[in-house]
C-alpha cells in the first residue's frame, strides 16, 4: 500500500502541473514569442559560437575540428595583437575612468545641493551627450582634432604654436579617444551618482558640518563611503567599456579600422571584429571572444571582491 502511494504521488503532481499549464495556456501563449526569439537569436548563437571556438572555419566550406588550438594561438606568437588590445584596455582604463568617475561625483554633489537652482536643466545639459549618436560625435571630434585642417590645430597655428598630431601619434590618439569617451559618458555616470546621493540622508552631512567638519572632510568621510556601492557599479561598467570600445574607435579612426596608429587604441572587441570580418577566421574570433569574456568576468569579480567589501 505504501509503495503504491509512493508511485501515485509523482503522477498526481504531474497531472496537477499539466492542469495548471492548460489553465494558463493563454498567458504562456502571449509570453512565448520572447522565449522563442531568445532561443533563436541569443541562446542558439551562443551554443554555435562555443562550437566555432574549437573548429577552423572561414564561413564557407567544411569545418575542421582543431580542439583548443584557437585558444593556445592567442597565448603564442600569433596572439600579439590580442595581448596588445588587452594592454590598451588597461591603459585606457587608468587614463579616463578615475578622472571621469571623480568629476561625475563632484558634479552630482553640486547638483544635489540646495544651492543650485534649475538643477534639472543642468542635469539634462550634461546628460545630453550620452543620448547623442556616438558615430556622429566621433566624426565631429575627428574634424576638430585632425592634424591638418582640424579646428584645434588651426587655433594653435593662429597663436603661433605648432599643431599637435592628435590622431596620428601613439599617446595623442589615446588622449583623443579618452576625451571623446569622457564627453559621451560623463553625463551617464553623473546621473548614476546623483541617484545614489539622493538615497543618502542629508542629516548625516549636516550633522558633520555642525560638529565642525569642513565640506571637503564631509565629502570624503561621509559621502564617498556611503556612495561606494554606486561607485563600484559605475567603475565595473567603465571597466567593461574600456575593453569594449567599438563605435567610438570606428568613427574616430575609421582609416585604420578602429585600431589607431601603431594599434594604440585597438581594443579586444575591435580585434574580435577584425579577426572575424576582415580575416574570416570565425573559429579564432569565437575563441578570442570567450577569452575576452573570461577576462572581464575575472576583473569584475576582483573589483567586487576587494573594493565592494564592507569595512
Amino acid at each position: 500500500m505504501a509503495l503504491e502511494a509512493t508511485i501515485t504521488a509523482p503522477t498526481e503532481r504531474r497531472r496537477e502541473l499539466w492542469r495548471q499549464i492548460v489553465k494558463s495556456r493563454w498567458a504562456y501563449t502571449f509570453i512565448s514569442p520572447f522565449f522563442i526569439l531568445f532561443l533563436i537569436f541569443q541562446f542558439g548563437p551562443i551554443l554555435f559560437s562555443i562550437y566555432l571556438s574549437v573548429v577552423n572555419w572561414k564561413g564557407l566550406g567544411a569545418m575542421e575540428f582543431v580542439g583548443l588550438k584557437n585558444f593556445t594561438y592567442l597565448f603564442g606568437a600569433g596572439g600579439k595583437a590580442f595581448r596588445q588590445s588587452v594592454l590598451n584596455g588597461v591603459i585606457l582604463f587608468f587614463m579616463y575612468v578615475p578622472i571621469m568617475t571623480f568629476v561625475a561625483i563632484v558634479l552630482a554633489v553640486i547638483l544635489n545641493s540646495r544651492l543650485v537652482r534649475f538643477f534639472q536643466g543642468y542635469r539634462t545639459l550634461i546628460f545630453a551627450p550620452y543620448v547623442t549618436s556616438m558615430i556622429a560625435a566621433g566624426f565631429t571630434f575627428r574634424l576638430l582634432l585632425e592634424q591638418k585642417g582640424g579646428l584645434f590645430n588651426i587655433a594653435l597655428e593662429a597663436l603661433g604654436l605648432p599643431g599637435i598630431p592628435w590622431l596620428e601619434s601613439l599617446w595623442g590618439a589615446r588622449v583623443s579617444l579618452c576625451l571623446l569617451v569622457v564627453w559621451g559618458w560623463l553625463g551617464y555616470n553623473m546621473v548614476i551618482m546623483l541617484a545614489g546621493l539622493q538615497t543618502i540622508p542629508r542629516e548625516l552631512t549636516e550633522a558633520a558640518l555642525i560638529d565642525g567638519a569642513s565640506p571637503v572632510q564631509a565629502f570624503f568621510r561621509i559621502t564617498i563611503p556611503l556612495l561606494r556601492p554606486v561607485i563600484l557599479f559605475s567603475v565595473i561598467l567603465s571597466t567593461m567599456g574600456s575593453f569594449g570600445l567599438f563605435n567610438e574607435l570606428m568613427a574616430l579612426f575609421y582609416t585604420t579600422r578602429g585600431s589607431g596608429p601603431m594599434r594604440a587604441t585597438l581594443t579586444p572587441v575591435v580585434r574580435i571584429y577584425q579577426v572575424a570580418f576582415d580575416n574570416f577566421r570565425y573559429g579564432r574570433a569565437s575563441a578570442t571572444a570567450y577569452v575576452y569574456f573570461a577576462l572581464i568576468f575575472v576583473l569584475a569579480f576582483l573589483q567586487n571582491r576587494y573594493f565592494g567589501r564592507e569595512d
